[in-house]
């Protein structure tokens, strides 16, 4: 599937990213929402909803008049309403850079682990100023790729020491996406003229059950890592899966492992 510029993040398949990045990000989705706030009976978007881990977690703690998620992937999109049925509830695929809601619209407009993968995410981030009424909360968390996503560096780490440069570019594209250094977020939302700007970092933990969970999350058909996986040859692609078995495994039998992953959080008040 080949979605417009607007996004870098490779898109195809619901279960796919629910294996990838989903069910984190109903992890995240807790710890994000007690940060930035939540209240009963708020219009409320979700911008790049994926399957909806967001919107499931805000509605599990009240009432919403409205809530509007909005991502560019239409698998996503369905998945999403499919998983989550509300009264006032509504998903449609739509392009961060260009949301399609009238200005001053929203007391609260979240975004959960997208903007990383927006290449121009100032442009989104206009945009949910725009829509954002005067004293809403707009607030986004994304990895700490570098520094705080221990899962994603022992893929990245791995595939650059087997692969210097094809791995090794992309590695430092990952490692380097927009909105992902200490205090970016911050400088992001005083630059757009928010108020009351406040960041944080945020924790949890990836469970995996097995070498097997691990691997078939990042080879199958969703985000970049899949991406890298598909363009090796057969042998290129065992020596990998060798490789962070070995990693993965670290001298111990298969089975359960849990790394710490770190985000940036980011909140900030639409002026008055």
């Amino acid at each position: 599937m080949n979605l417009p510029a607007s996004s870098s993040f490779v898109a195809n398949d619901a279960s796919g990213y629910e294996r990838l990045m989903g069910r984190w990000s109903r992890r995240l989705a807790e710890p994000f929402l007690d940060f930035v706030g939540t209240a009963p009976s708020e219009r409320v978007l979700d911008v790049g909803c994926g399957t909806g881990a967001l919107a499931e977690a805000l509605l599990q703690r009240g009432p919403v008049q409205a809530l509007h998620g909005v991502d560019l992937a239409p698998p996503y999109v369905a998945a999403a309403g499919e998983r989550v049925r509300a009264p006032g509830v509504a998903f449609q695929v739509g392009d961060a850079c260009a949301l399609d809601f009238a200005d001053q619209h929203f007391d609260r407009v979240f975004c959960l682990l997208v903007l990383h993968f927006v290449p121009k995410a100032e442009l989104a981030l206009a945009e949910m100023r725009r829509v954002a009424r005067p004293g809403a909360t707009v607030g986004a968390a994304v990895w700490d790729a570098r520094g705080g996503f221990v899962a994603n560096r022992v893929f990245w780490d791995t595939a650059a020491a087997l692969d210097p440069q094809g791995a090794g570019e992309r590695r430092a594209r990952n490692y380097t996406r927009p909105m992902t250094r200490p205090g970016d977020l911050g400088r992001a939302w005083r630059t757009a003229g928010f108020d009351d700007v406040v960041e944080t970092s945020l924790s949890m933990r990836m469970d995996y059950a097995s070498f097997d969970d691990y691997w078939t999350s990042f080879s199958g058909t969703e985000g970049p890592h899949a991406e890298y996986v598909a363009t090796l040859d057969e042998n290129g692609r065992s020596r990998l899966c060798d490789a962070l078995r070995r990693a993965y495994l670290d001298g111990e039998a298969d089975g359960p492992r849990s790394y710490a992953a770190l985000a940036w959080a980011v909140k900030g008040t639409a002026p008055r």
